[in-house]
């Protein structure tokens, strides 16, 4: 895997996944509870393991963290994320599910809510979603990269539609 230089230093990427379950008009975030991002409305999803498709990984995390199992996963985005001071680069795998099995349930991670598309609570999300939140909602592909200052401040970005992922 390629490596992003920065500053003078590699930053070694780790492969993530996030699926994003979608309803005529609503979506279905997590409340994080523990650990990365705690605290902020999220979509589901986390590490892929070693030996793992990114989609298996995919899978894996929505069920852990909301119960759901998806028979099909579009995959919509990919965004790469630098935080100031760290030394990995967090590569994440964008998907959508449209369908779904199971109702979505409480974990020890992630607290389901479904919102309103106009509802979305995007003051209590990361700073990037309200840019990439369309495009998805749209269903359109997209590839993005954010540099981060701490958990809360964009310093510099890119995001565009792509034809092709």
């Amino acid at each position: 895997m390629a490596q992003i230089e920065q500053t003078g230093k590699m930053l070694s990427p780790k492969l993530l996944t996030l699926v994003m379950v979608v309803r005529p008009g609503r979506v279905l975030l997590g409340m994080k509870k523990r650990g990365f991002g705690a605290g902020k409305w999220n979509g589901f999803g986390g590490k892929v393991q070693p030996g793992e498709s990114i989609e298996d990984g995919a899978r894996r995390e929505l069920e852990e963290e909301s119960g759901l199992t998806v028979d099909s996963l579009r995959k919509i985005g990919n965004i790469k994320f630098e935080f100031v001071g760290e030394t990995e680069l967090l590569d994440v795998h964008v998907f959508r599910a449209d369908d779904y099995n199971g109702e979505p349930t409480e974990s020890e991670e992630m607290r389901p809510q479904w919102f309103e598309w106009d509802k979305i609570p995007f003051s209590q999300m990361w700073p990037d979603d309200i840019m990439w939140f369309p495009l998805m909602l749209q269903k359109k592909k997209f590839v993005g990269y954010f540099k981060f200052q701490g958990h809360d401040v964009i310093l510099s970005h890119a995001l565009q539609e792509v034809e092709e992922l």
